[in-house]
């Protein structure tokens, strides 16, 4: 029985599109959505902008090799699978930035974070997938790119493949781990990420509750809020707002990137060419990437996915059995559940959708708990025969775990609808509350999980609420329009 929360456009002529060929730790900025936030600039981007443009910005990504002399790939599947790799280029800021955003600490020269990103066939759906930066891996035999030191395979966390082995053995790594082959490799460094923000003008983010961190600064009210670029960067890189740690970051994460997609397809700015210009330039700036992720791929791409929105993406991390594996001389590691993180790739490779189809519904607000988590006894605090029964079933049907046995309430004569609870659960209570705005919140001590509604002679309707973060579904995945702000 679930129990309540306590609070802790015409195409250009062309031939047949070309092939996109085939701190201290706690104090490392994670920089989840540096590479994302250029992802969506310039595959969204290049759909509304001139060749000439995309040419100039193209000529100014540093291009590399993750592929050279790789063998024994795993085959092709339908669609494009880019592999996005944030790194931790922390001796690029200035004293001052390192100072208002808490980055102390020497760079690790790791991955901070990964993400698989799968582009389906018919270029109507984006699937992002977040590989934890701390997952258990094993790396394949190679040539350390330090010492030059040749390395049997060994077992390590997944960011230190980049540490040993650069682009070339993180493609590898993941490859080995996912069965997935790589088209293409981009990496950005985090100093475009603020900046790039700010370019936008903002992100907006919303959350149900207050976030805070003491290690990065991260200081949010309940609520909506435009962050700039370093208020930005704080949301992404922290993992301290609670006991989810890094899992958490991740999802949140996702929620930043849902809600940049969702601006930048909304508002035009992709498809007016100085605002695009100076976006691109602005991330363009620390982006490296493979010779084959060049100007005719992203304007193909960025045609294609002219009608590309929120709704259009979908967020998932790899399906975790244990979140603290121990490995002797490494320490504590995320390991992947093997059996569902196979069919999760598997789905990648096949072109299918990860996020679970949902009917339509109409317009809920957010909350933090989910009214499937809330149990709840509503009383008739009125002369009026049959409200209590009424309340139930509105409940009940927004989602609430109600006792489907109303009983009548004391007083008879009770003018304002009235919630009861502990403030052992002043979060569930929060949530019922969304539901019947009119009502007085009570805190009674020692009341126990079942919230107590009262109805008064003013009671009317139960507005739809659902949980911030709704994911369902085999793969755990959510579209971008879920998880965004409404």
């Amino acid at each position: 029985m679930p129990t309540p929360h306590r609070s802790p456009r015409p195409p250009r002529p062309r031939a047949a599109p070309p092939q996109l060929r085939s701190r201290k730790q706690d104090e490392r900025p994670r920089w989840g959505m540096r590479m994302a936030t250029g992802l969506s600039v310039l595959v969204l981007g290049a759909g509304g902008i001139g060749h000439a443009v995309v040419t100039n910005l193209e000529t100014g990504i540093d291009r590399i090799d993750p592929f050279k002399d790789m063998k024994n790939r795993p085959r092709a599947g339908n669609g494009t699978n880019l592999l996005l790799v944030g790194t931790d280029g922390r001796e690029s800021i200035t004293p001052d930035e390192k100072r208002t955003y808490r980055l102390g600490g020497v760079p690790c020269h790791c991955t901070d974070t990964i993400m698989l990103v799968h582009l389906s066939a018919d270029k109507e759906r984006a699937s992002i997938v977040s590989l934890p930066r701390d997952s258990y891996a094993e790396i394949p035999e190679h040539r350390d790119r330090n010492t030059g030191d040749e390395h049997a395979a060994h077992p390590v966390k997944l960011n230190a493949a980049y540490a040993e082995g650069g682009p070339n053995l993180t493609v590898r790594t993941v490859e080995d781990m996912t069965g997935v082959k790589i088209d293409h490799y981009l990496e950005v460094d985090f100093t475009s990420f603020m900046k790039t923000v700010d370019t936008l003008g903002g992100v907006q983010i919303c959350t149900t509750r207050p976030l805070k961190d003491s290690y990065t600064g991260l200081d949010l009210a309940a609520g909506t809020h435009r962050l700039n670029g370093g208020q930005a960067l704080q949301y992404v890189r922290s993992r301290h707002v609670d006991g989810a740690a890094d899992l958490g970051r991740m999802e949140r994460q996702q929620r930043f990137l849902a809600s940049l997609i969702k601006q930048t397809t909304s508002s035009g700015v992709l498809l007016n060419p100085v605002r695009f210009r100076d976006i691109a330039s602005t991330m363009l700036h620390s982006v490296r990437a493979d010779e084959g992720f060049g100007t005719e791929q992203m304007l193909d791409l960025g045609q294609a996915m002219r009608g590309f929105t929120a709704s259009s993406s979908e967020f998932t991390s790899v399906p975790v059995s244990d979140p603290s594996y121990p490995v002797k001389g490494i320490g504590s590691t995320v390991k992947w559940d093997p059996r569902k993180s196979a069919k999760l790739f598997q789905a990648l490779r096949e072109d299918k959708p990860l996020a679970a189809k949902r009917p339509k519904q109409a317009a809920a607000k957010t909350v933090d708990v989910a009214p499937q988590q809330i149990r709840v006894q509503v009383y008739n605090g009125t002369p009026r025969d049959g409200l209590g029964r009424t309340a139930d079933d509105a409940l009940r049907a927004t989602g609430f775990h109600t006792t489907r046995a109303p009983l009548n309430g004391a007083p008879k004569d009770l003018k304002h609808t009235l919630i009861e609870y502990d403030p052992r659960w002043d979060r569930s209570a929060k949530s019922l509350a969304a539901a019947l705005p009119e009502a007085e919140l009570r805190a009674v001590k020692g009341q126990g999980a079942t919230m107590k509604v009262t109805t008064g002679t003013d009671f009317g309707k139960v507005e739809r609420v659902r949980a911030e973060d709704t994911r369902r579904g085999e793969f755990a995945a959510v579209t971008g329009d879920q998880v965004a702000c409404p």
